[in-house]
């Protein structure tokens, strides 16, 4: 199957659960269901980070539910760690730019640290690279992989935006945080 038509597929049934979820939602908008499938917990940090960093806070839930599903002591295969899977070496770099005081990495599973961090890291993505698919890319896959690609005819027609992601896991999970932002806006605001 060619690419394209695999980035259709998987675009369509992404858009049909959508559907399916503000319909379910349509029915159940003020129930507990609605808190169980997308909360927002850690409310006080996300807020306060988003706030202090300039980002949606729906795009700050988003990143969490799709990165961790709100588990604090959540580990990636990868080594990343916390509810915004930041890695050991975003950690360092990080805490060196925000003085963070006598930082451990087992300090990546407090949320406030972790919610701080990924929200420092998310809007650098954002400024970076100027557009919200293409920095939440390379939040997934790394800036220097992101940088190729938009180097790269093939992946990018403008240099900024990304119409093909040569990573399934990449193309996948930005699909999956742009819906989950969508559900959030639509169940909160």
């Amino acid at each position: 199957m060619p690419y394209k038509s695999k980035s259709c597929m998987l675009f369509l049934k992404a858009a049909i659960v959508a559907v399916v979820i503000v319909l379910v939602f349509g029915i159940f908008k003020d129930t507990a269901l609605r808190k169980f499938v997308y909360p927002k917990k850690f409310s006080t940090y996300v807020e306060t980070y988003s706030k202090e960093y300039n980002l949606d806070e729906n795009l700050v839930y988003a990143v969490i539910k799709c990165e961790s599903g709100f588990k604090s002591d959540a580990i990636s295969a990868r080594n990343a760690r916390g509810l915004m899977q930041i890695s050991e070496i975003t950690g360092l770099w990080a805490a060196e730019v925000l003085k963070i005081n006598d930082y451990k990495h087992e300090m990546l599973f407090e949320p406030e640290t972790n919610i701080l961090i990924g929200c420092w890291y998310l809007r650098k993505m954002l400024d970076q690279f100027g557009s919200e698919a293409t920095a939440l890319a390379a939040y997934n896959a790394g800036s220097g992989n992101v940088s190729g690609w938009l180097s790269k005819s093939e992946y990018t027609a403008d240099g900024v935006n990304l119409h093909s992601i040569p990573f399934g896991e990449t193309e996948n999970y930005v699909r999956r945080v742009e819906t989950a932002k969508k559900m959030y806006e639509y169940l909160y605001n």
